[in-house]
């Protein structure tokens, strides 16, 4: 029983997700990357996209590779907040850099915000209490600078194109260090170990 491994906030699957969210974000970083024009309209289809198709990963993939009641909640409401603002900002592409500036940060800071709840809330677990902050404070921030920054769409777009790089690069490397944690976990614990409970109740996460 001392050699059990500690409960985790996550399912064995959970890797996939992370890695998913970095996948969806690499087209839309490479258009924005490597396109001259970053006018607030491509500005809002992209995002549109993105946030429409990482809000339904997910919605279909978070509540299923999470082990807390609360964790997938957050990560559900997560996931409809960005579908809901990844259809207006589709819905209203022609709407201008104001609306770009309105969306991106609403979104930004209520994800961002779910985020870092999400990793206080499990802060004694490493795993996945840092990848969930560093991800949730890197939203936050890039909603706090579309609100500071002066109102140019090229400074705006350009700063959601590297948030997106921000997100292709850190998710991968969170999302595989978690499997191969999960794989060395698996072949350090003894045989004749007996079974424990993986899943932590919402108390022990507080």
């Amino acid at each position: 029983m001392a050699n059990a491994p500690a409960p985790s906030n996550v399912g064995p699957g959970y890797w996939s997700v992370a890695v998913g969210r970095a996948l969806i974000a690499v087209i839309p970083a490479a258009i924005i990357t490597f396109n001259r024009d970053h006018s607030a309209q491509l500005g809002l289809v992209v995002f549109g996209a993105f946030a429409l198709a990482s809000g339904l990963l997910l919605v279909l993939a978070g509540p299923r590779t999470l082990t807390v009641t609360t964790d997938r909640t957050l990560f559900l409401i997560h996931g409809i907040a960005s579908m809901i603002a990844g259809a207006l900002a589709l819905g209203f592409h022609a709407s201008g850099h104001g609306f770009f500036l309105f969306v991106v940060s609403v979104w930004g800071a209520v994800t961002g915000f779910l985020e870092i709840y999400a990793g206080i809330r499990v802060r004694k677990r490493a795993v996945p209490a840092k990848d969930w902050l560093f991800t949730g404070i890197g939203t936050a921030i890039l909603a706090l600078l579309l609100l500071l920054l002066p109102p140019n769409p090229v400074v705006s777009v350009g700063l959601f194109g590297a948030y997106l790089v921000f997100l292709v690069v850190f998710l991968p490397i969170a999302g595989l260090s978690l499997k191969w944690d999960r794989t060395r976990e698996r072949r350090n614990t003894p045989a004749n170990t007996a079974p424990t409970n993986s899943a932590p109740n919402d108390s022990d996460s507080l």
